[in-house]
This record gives structure tokens, C-alpha cells and sequence, in this order.
């Protein structure tokens, strides 16, 4: 068997190794169809690849989670919030199941799903990496959204907007079903935050990023960088002993790449772009966890195959695949 990458991993102890979490579930925005993601990369041969091909011991239990069992028959709206008991309760029970992959010090590979999923993801690692190595960790969040709208302004209510809110303590719930369960351990500072691929941002949004000082390289970035020094920058804001979680919603790519997303907007990266992002990130050997969200498989109309395989590109450049 191959090793997975001729990048030695910082910051796993477990570098062959790759905890798989598929989350069939939508309900953190209003259109059915992402809880159907995880089976399509699946079926289109990911996890193959990642064995196969790049050589990962998997750790999967064989499960899209749809997390029937715990979603509440009534969920009213709660601080302009939609469906928030259930995105609470499925994000918990996210978060221990990361926290329980990377606290073995193996890399974790989470397929959703929207992007609320994230308060799950990020939370589970942040918490094992402080458990583990004492560290704080940072979050790249590749997306056309910034996704960190507090419940009070939004406009939608849709939870998939909020998630980087609650994950830095922006947006703060007392009630334990509502994301009061996200403690202090499970959260990443504003400074460890880095957004690649903004161009649809909110007016609140936009004052939250300045008061704050949250890197941010949008689309105009890009364009008058180039994304080789755009990840130059986003990397060195970073730093290089600093564990990375990348946070990836499909829809940061152009609608050419990705269509089959349920807020597509144009004027996003190219696929190639995409790829860039994911193989720089890995380059760093400093990844330890990664998210994809937002594919769509119902909008076969509009797409769904290249959006599934931008996906499967997307995934394994982040975790070794070269062109040479």
C-alpha cells in the first residue's frame, strides 16, 4: 500500500489514517436535496479513491446519518432562527463524532449536507486539538457566503448562514438545545479565521468582518492577486505551527463548475482554482480536518454530475492527490 501523500503530517499522529463522517441532513436551510450529497460522492467512487488511489486506511461506519432519531416533530422558530432544535441536535452529535476521530489524531473527512453541519465539525476538532496538542486551531472557509450572521441579522433564518457565528462565540445561546452546548473549548478565535472566494456578503455580515478584523480574500482579491498569493497570504496569516480545519461549500466555485448548489452565485473560482485552494492546504501538512458541503444531487437539471465530481476533486487534493 502507497503512503498517502510525501507530505508528512504536523499535527496527526495517525497519518494513513482518515475518520469518513457522511451527514445526510438539510435542515439548516430550505431546500431538500444536500442530505442526498454523501451517497452521490460516495456512489461516484470517493472513498474508492481515497483508499485505492491515495493509499487511506478509512474509518467509516458504512452510515449516511440522516439523524432521524433525534430531530424533534415540533421545532418553531426561535430568535428568527428556522429549525434550530434540530440543527442543534444533529451538530452535537456531530461534534462527538469528530472529537472521537480526531481525538485518535487521525485526519477527519466530513460530507454533508449544508453548512450548518459545520458547528458540529469545527467544534468536535477544535476540542480534540486543544485536548490533544494544546493548540488552538484555525479554520479556513472557502465559500461565496461568510456564513457568520448572528440569529438577529439574518434575514433568512436559515442556520447554514450562521454557523461561523456560534463557532466563534459571535452569537451566544444560553439554552443547551440551542447550540448552548458549544463551550469554550469547542471554539476558534476570530484571528485564526480566514475566508477564500466571498462575493455575496451580507451588509451585517460586512460590519462583522471590519469590527472584527477577519481575514477575508474575496473575489476581488483573487482577481488582483491571483489565488497563488492570495493562499500566501491566507497561509502566512495563518502561521505554519497552527492546525488547519478547511471548511469547503461547493458554491465558492462559478456555477460553470458547480451548478447543482442551492445558492449558486456567479463570478466564483474555477474548478482549478478550487483544486489550488485544497492542494495548498495540504502542501502545509498542517490539515487535520476537512468538510464538504452544499452539493446538491436533486438539481440534476442544472448539473449534478460535474458539481459531484468538482466535489470528489475538491476532496482529494486536500488530502494528496497531485497532477505529477
Amino acid at each position: 500500500m502507497t503512503s498517502p501523500s510525501t507530505i508528512k503530517p504536523k499535527f496527526l499522529s495517525k497519518s494513513n489514517e482518515l475518520g469518513v463522517i457522511a451527514v445526510g441532513f438539510s435542515g439548516g436551510q430550505c431546500k431538500p436535496g444536500v442530505d442526498a450529497a454523501p451517497t452521490a460522492l460516495i456512489s461516484a467512487g470517493l472513498l474508492t479513491q481515497l483508499k485505492e488511489d491515495l493509499g487511506y486506511d478509512l474509518f467509516h461506519d458504512n452510515t449516511v446519518h440522516s439523524y432521524a432519531s433525534i430531530i424533534p416533530a415540533s421545532d418553531p422558530d426561535y430568535r428568527n432562527m428556522k429549525n434550530p432544535l434540530a440543527v442543534s441536535a444533529v451538530t452535537q452529535r456531530l461534534s462527538q463524532q469528530v472529537y472521537e476521530h480526531a481525538q485518535q489524531g487521525r485526519c477527519v473527512l466530513t460530507l454533508g449536507g449544508d453548512h450548518s453541519i459545520a458547528i458540529g465539525t469545527i467544534s468536535g476538532t477544535a476540542k480534540a486539538i486543544r485536548e490533544r496538542l494544546n493548540r488552538e486551531m484555525a479554520v479556513i472557509w472557502v465559500d461565496a457566503h461568510a456564513d457568520i450572521n448572528t440569529p438577529e441579522s439574518s434575514e433568512s433564518g436559515n442556520i447554514h448562514g450562521m454557523p461561523v457565528a456560534f463557532l466563534t462565540g459571535l452569537a451566544v445561546e444560553e439554552r443547551e438545545d440551542v447550540f448552548g452546548w458549544v463551550k469554550a473549548d469547542q471554539k476558534i478565535s476570530v484571528k485564526k479565521l480566514v475566508y477564500i472566494g466571498l462575493r455575496d456578503v451580507d451588509r451585517g455580515e460586512k460590519e462583522i468582518l471590519r469590527d472584527h478584523g477577519i481575514k477575508a480574500f474575496s473575489m476581488h482579491d483573487i482577481d488582483k492577486h491571483g489565488i497563488g498569493r492570495v493562499m500566501e497570504m491566507a497561509l502566512g496569516h495563518i502561521g505554519t505551527d497552527t492546525p488547519i480545519h478547511l471548511s469547503f461549500d461547493v458554491d465558492a466555485l462559478d456555477p460553470q463548475w458547480a451548478p447543482s448548489t442551492g445558492t449558486p452565485v456567479r463570478g466564483g473560482l474555477t474548478l482549478r482554482e478550487g483544486d489550488f485552494i485544497a492542494e495548498c492546504v495540504h502542501e502545509t501538512g498542517s490539515l487535520v480536518a476537512m468538510d464538504l458541503v452544499e452539493v446538491n444531487p436533486s438539481l440534476e437539471a442544472v448539473g449534478a454530475a460535474e458539481t459531484i465530481r468538482a466535489g470528489c476533486s475538491l476532496v482529494r487534493c486536500a488530502l494528496g492527490d497531485t497532477l505529477l
